[in-house]
């Protein structure tokens, strides 16, 4: 049958293991010979099947030979030119006008050997020439040399030269198989999307070799739940083409097929496929001397429901992959037609907000931030808001999860560092007192090093002192890579400027890590300042992490203090600073102006 070369050794395995791997897919190729001479015929099969090929086809009948061909789809044919009735050239032509058999390996078999002969064969596409009587070396030499070809373009055609499993455009006709023999059957099938989360650290931080292995070794753990599913959910089939499917679909993506399920009550058992793959692929991976975790987003359609044809499906199924990215992944969701809204609503926000730094559409608002014991103004967080046509002022809560989704954090982050720079430069020209004014730094600009380049222009060109800004970095970001991170944090504080590290021990943290860390400032998250005073549990907590960073020599500010019950707490507990609704919400520069004043 003619079918991808598909068992080809993916990855990084021994050049032996991949030699014992091709030979044995080789000699499992169907091989269909056409010859009118019964003793030609008799001997290449003979020779043939001690060389180790054990699908042989023959036919002594010319005329029956396309039709032979198109039940059986051969891996290579070997054809006689000269036979009575219909000729090889005929039979070449045949072949060649049908898609499926347009590249199938031809070795011709002939006793002309005139150049005319050989020549009008080639352009009709032969692959090559033997002339008779045939010497048994260099028929098994040709063949194999053109199975091997034919391997070759195969995997580039139909597989992805990575894991192994099927390209985007193979997975895509098997589904459109799986989705007309189902619609027919009165069965359904299920797709699913998966998408590694945060996958793009590992590569930044780690290199690209180090993520392909590791994109191997999720391909692997992926197809053995598969196996498990098929083998304990799904009736045995004999049509390769409505068993399971696996794809890598690019980058850090994979598609699952599940056809040929019953009724929709079968739907069932892919919720027991999507927790599987989740936890499966939740297990630490070793790989190059480091212990990897990875989490994954799982989005599933199921037809008829879902979309009767490929592209509805593929669209649908995407849609609610995000939607389980928006849970914050290591999740899966079913599509429903409220995605489809919201997806709808993303694209368009998505497209907007591309063009939002250069059509100037965000603005700075002001957080301030407030001496606990003084009341007084000693800074502000510079918070992003934009400016968008029809819809108003809307908050990042609303956007910058699809910044970040992306890409555009990192064009935004620097917007930010450059407007909130020069807007604290222009408050210190008009005689304001000398404020710090703090910045959040994106994950992604951290990671790139180019941040502290991107600090130094900005401060040169603003003529803001260094020591007036505030980096804001996640402490969730710097545990991941802590040694990367604190090479990052000493060249920033070798600036002058101040640091500050948000969410502190909101995350495992180690304290070895946390002590040997450059900080100036931590600020305690406000879902513990907001179980102050009634919640004993976070009266503790924020009691315990004051007196750490004191004992670390660090700076508290507290954020999202709403009360003056929470207030005399915290300053019992010797927090610095504090900010929050109880002095003001984040105000426009004007208005922030205005509030120092009040202070002053």
């Amino acid at each position: 049958m003619n079918r991808p070369i598909s068992d080809l050794p993916a990855c990084e395995e021994s050049p032996s293991n991949q030699s014992e791997g091709l030979f044995a897919v080789l000699h499992n190729s169907t091989v269909l010979m056409i010859d009118d001479d019964l003793t030609t015929l008799e001997f290449v099969q003979k020779f043939l099947e001690r060389a180790g090929y054990t699908r042989l086809i023959s036919t002594a009948n010319p005329r029956t030979a396309m039709s032979l061909i198109e039940q059986t789809l051969p891996d290579i044919v070997l054809l006689d030119l000269m036979m009575p009735d219909v000729n090889g050239f005929e039979i070449l032509a045949g072949m060649r006008r049908r898609d499926d058999m347009r590249y199938t390996p031809v070795i011709v078999l002939t006793a002309d050997s005139a150049p005319g002969a050989q020549l009008k064969a080639l352009d009709l596409g032969a692959t090559d020439f033997l002339t008779k009587p045939v010497n048994p070396s260099e028929l098994r030499l040709r063949v194999r040399n053109a199975l091997a070809f034919k391997a070759y373009q195969d995997r580039l055609a139909d597989f992805d030269a990575l894991t192994g499993l099927m390209n985007r455009r193979k997975f895509t006709s098997q589904l459109a198989a799986a989705v007309a023999t189902d619609e027919q059957s009165k069965r359904a099938c299920a797709l699913m999307h998966l998408d590694l989360d945060r996958f793009k650290a590992v590569n930044e931080t780690l290199g690209y070799r180090t993520g392909d292995k590791l994109l191997c070794a999720v391909a692997e753990r992926m197809h053995r739940v598969l196996s498990d599913a098929e083998l304990t959910g799904w009736p045995r089939i004999r049509s390769e083409s409505m068993k399971t499917a696996l794809s890598r679909l690019g980058g850090n993506g994979f598609a699952a097929l599940l056809p040929n399920m019953h009724n929709l009550a079968k739907v069932e058992k892919v919720t027991s496929v999507a927790r599987n793959l989740l936890a499966s692929l939740a297990e630490p991976f070793e790989i190059d001397n480091h212990q990897l975790r990875i989490t994954a987003s799982i989005g599933v359609a199921v037809s008829p429901d879902d979309g009767e044809d490929v592209d509805v499906l593929l669209k649908n199924v995407e849609t609610a992959m995000y939607e389980a990215k928006q849970r914050g992944g290591h999740a899966y969701e079913f599509f429903s037609g409220d995605m489809k809204a919201r997806a709808q609503e993303r694209q368009s926000l998505e497209s907007h907000l591309r063009h939002a730094v250069q059509r100037d559409e965000f603005l700075l608002y002001f957080q301030p931030q407030l001496d606990i014991i003084t009341q007084r103004v000693t800074g502000c967080e510079a918070l992003i808001r934009w400016r968008r046509p029809e819809h108003g002022i809307v908050a990042p809560d609303k956007f910058m999860r699809v910044a970040e989704d992306t890409g555009m954090v990192a064009d935004i982050g620097r917007w930010v560092l450059r407007a909130a720079c020069r807007q604290a430069s222009d408050w210190l020209a008009a005689g304001m007192s000398p404020l710090t004014i703090a910045i959040n730094i994106a994950n992604v600009q951290l990671q790139r090093r180019r941040i502290c380049d991107e600090v130094l222009e900005v401060l040169k060109q603003t003529g803001l002192p260094a020591e007036r800004l505030m980096l804001e970095v996640s402490e969730s970001t710097l545990m991941e890579h802590p040694d990367r991170g604190l090479d990052m944090l000493y060249e920033l504080k070798e600036l002058g400027v101040r640091l500050a590290l948000n969410d502190f021990c909101t995350r495992t943290s180690s304290l070895e890590h946390l002590s040997r860390f450059p900080i100036d400032q931590v600020k305690i998250h406000r879902s513990l300042v907001a179980g102050l005073p009634g919640e004993t549990e976070k009266v503790t907590q924020v009691s315990a992490l004051c007196a750490l960073a004191k004992a670390l020599r660090f700076d508290v500010l507290a954020v999202g203090v709403e009360t003056r019950e929470q207030l005399n707490l915290l300053r019992t507990y010797n927090c610095q600073g504090y900010q929050g609704h109880l002095f003001s919400r984040p105000a426009p520069a004007e208005m922030f102006r205005n509030l120092v004043r009040r202070t002053m």
